[in-house]
């Protein structure tokens, strides 16, 4: 079943060309940044079984989240010494994918945030 809504604001999803960073990847300065080869990507677990493919900006900024988004205890530590290295993305390149028009996160970004959610209120 393909999915119309995002699962963290309920808004619909629009298909759109974005860069690597499940994070920052569906703004569109970050296109650009792409194209320009500003970003290095790699893959990490960023919860036990959660993994998320980040710029190296959006790597280090990971913190400035507030953990409460993710289903956390306001006094959670987020980031990368929290994180553990999957691998790096060698051939990063741009592809379609689904962004939310409400939210503006991308789908993959805002299904991690959805099962993240759920897992931290067990």
């Amino acid at each position: 079943m393909q999915e119309t809504h995002c699962p963290v604001c309920f808004g619909e999803l629009e298909v759109r060309e974005l860069a690597p960073c499940d994070d920052c990847g569906a703004k569109p300065e970050e296109l650009e940044h792409f194209r320009e080869g500003r970003h290095v990507y790699q893959v990490f677990a960023v919860f036990p079984g959660l993994e998320l493919t980040l710029c190296d900006f959006c790597m280090v900024d990971f913190t400035s989240y507030n953990p409460e988004f993710f289903g956390l205890p306001k006094r959670s530590e987020l980031g990368l010494g929290k994180m553990v290295f999957v691998r790096s993305v060698n051939q990063p390149s741009l592809l379609l994918g689904k962004v939310c028009t409400q939210c503006g996160l991308r789908l993959t970004f805002s299904r991690f945030v959805a099962r993240a959610r759920e897992r931290h209120a067990q």
